[in-house]
């Protein structure tokens, strides 16, 4: 038994748990941070970080082949993608972000606990018993939990996962993986699948596609999901929707996945017509599963649903009192800003009841979460879908604006996609907006800040951006919302704002005048 009280206990080092426990310590807290395999969880070790990387390596190779010739850069030779080396520079990335985020835990005086951890008992009143089985068994006690062990790929009987041929995203993300096969078959064609598909199309492999669903990436604007389909056509990516996957097999030569249409009701499969796709190898990205076994949820009051803690939504705590959960363990948004955000939420909440306060002094808000998606080109979104809007019954105005009007995506060679911002007809309150394009994300960020802070898409338009940036589509499209875009042309030019409608209204006045006395004069 560690003799040690501590204020916080963090069971998991991704980026939620060490967040909480660098943000816990910034307040002097007292804090443990239990991890059973790397610090920085899923996103830094093989999520977020390492496809990010290899998309770099990807869009590289990208610019030089469709590029170079057009910019002046003359390349004797072949040009050769070289994996190895592309995973070599992934390791190296992770593995000096993994000891970066190590130090900081270190220079915050976090106790860093190397193991598997467990609440075995105790109670707000009296602190947690926290088990950590590592190479040797410790038991510490907590005033307050936080747990934050995030999620795992998601397992499916049918597919026979063999981590050899059929993988997940975890094994095609190992530091050992250097392969690249000549046809890779993706199914699901969400987040994971598209970036994947876009990653190793680059490197040279045949990519198919097979989504459950309508389309894919099935949450994003239809306009958004119909540009980067127009890529992958062009790419020689093949995708297959509506595709029901029964099973998949490692044979001695290839791995076969058998589907039928999803739309054949559940009794009418087995007659339904099925078909076969063949490839070397075969990534299953069809989700992830909560991480919720193992941390002696039986001993406390906590409630699991649908394989996630539940917890108050504004304030995080779990049904027992003093333990608080974040990130994707808890059913919400699977999103490493999520996890540190809300790591944010339940450190100050933790405190808060340690210092024997009623009051909350902070809940959680999730009406302004933007989102990232690292294909080529990539995307951006944050708020409402248009379609969503419309169904609500929701009056809106929509502005517009294309890569190809904007001058620094001309110098860049970067003209393919849009900006579309979605904005409240009468007010002008941006309810959403979504990006395909270079630095799609960066630019949603500010789109995203707009939001959070209220300001209208009119205050956008009048912002002042530098020129020429990428950041003048949030200018131009904010200003297409009412037909103001400089670099749009339009037959018609709509004034619907008030203070637009205004000089508009003046202007008319003073043309009217001027023409009855240009009239009197030729008379």
């Amino acid at each position: 038994m560690n003799d040690k009280i501590y204020d916080i206990a963090i069971i998991g080092a991704g980026p939620g748990g060490y967040h909480a426990a660098i943000r816990a310590a910034q307040y002097d807290a007292i804090v443990a941070l239990i991890e059973k395999d790397k610090v920085g969880g899923t996103c830094l070790n093989r999520g977020c970080i390492p496809t990010k990387t290899l998309y770099s390596a990807a869009k590289l190779i990208e610019d030089i082949n469709e590029k170079s010739n057009e910019f002046g850069v003359d390349l004797d030779g072949e040009i050769k993608p070289n994996f190895k080396k592309a995973v070599d520079r992934k390791n190296k990335v992770v593995d000096e972000l993994v000891e970066g985020v190590k130090a900081l835990v270190k220079q915050r005086k976090v106790d860093l606990f190397s193991g598997h951890g467990s609440i075995i008992g105790g109670s707000i009143d009296t602190g947690f018993d926290v088990k950590i089985e590592g190479e040797y068994i410790k038991q510490i006690i907590a005033k307050r939990v936080i747990i934050a062990t995030g999620s795992s790929p998601a397992l499916i009987p049918a597919f026979n996962i063999d981590h050899a041929r059929i993988l997940t995203s975890d094994d095609i993300l190992s530091s050992d993986f250097k392969e690249v096969p000549e046809t890779l078959l993706i199914i699901g064609g969400g987040v994971i699948g598209c970036e994947f598909a876009n990653i190793f199309s680059r490197f040279g492999s045949k990519i198919i596609i097979l989504e459950y669903l309508p389309t894919i990436l099935a949450t994003e604007e239809k306009l958004i999901v119909r540009e980067l389909k127009k890529k992958f056509k062009k790419m020689g990516i093949e995708i297959y929707e509506n595709q029901n996957v029964l099973k998949v097999e490692n044979t001695e030569s290839r791995v076969i996945a058998t589907t039928c249409d999803a739309r054949v009701p559940r009794d009418q499969i087995d007659s339904a017509e099925k078909i076969k796709y063949n490839a070397n190898l075969c990534l299953i990205s069809i989700g992830r599963a909560r991480s919720t076994k193992g941390l002696g949820l039986e001993n406390t009051k906590i409630r699991v649903e649908r394989g996630s803690i539940k917890v108050n939504p504004k304030t995080l705590e779990t049904a027992e009192k003093g333990i608080y959960a974040i990130g994707d363990v808890t059913g919400g948004l699977m999103l490493a800003h999520i996890a540190s955000y809300e790591g944010d939420i339940a450190v100050y909440n933790a405190l808060y009841s340690i210092g024997g306060f009623d009051t909350v002094p902070h809940e959680a808000d999730y009406s302004v979460v933007p989102a990232s998606i690292f294909t080529s080109p990539e995307i951006g979104s944050v708020g409402l879908r248009e379609k969503s809007l419309k169904d609500r019954g929701t009056k809106i105005r929509t502005g517009r604006f294309g890569y190809a009007a904007l001058g620094k995506a001309k110098c860049m060679g970067e003209e393919e996609g849009f900006l579309m911002i979605i904005t409240d007809e009468k007010t002008g309150t941006i309810l959403g907006a979504s990006c395909i394009g270079v630095e799609a994300p960066e630019l949603i960020a500010e789109i995203a800040l707009a939001m959070k802070y209220g300001l209208r898409v009119q205050e956008l338009g009048e912002t002042i951006h530098s020129h020429p940036t990428v950041s003048e589509m949030v200018l131009e499209a904010a200003e297409d919302v009412h037909g103001l875009a400089i670099h749009r042309a339009r037959r018609r030019v709509k004034l619907e704002v008030e203070k637009h409608e205004d000089i508009y209204q003046k202007f008319k006045e003073s043309k009217r005048i001027l023409e009855l006395l240009y009239k009197r004069t030729l008379a």
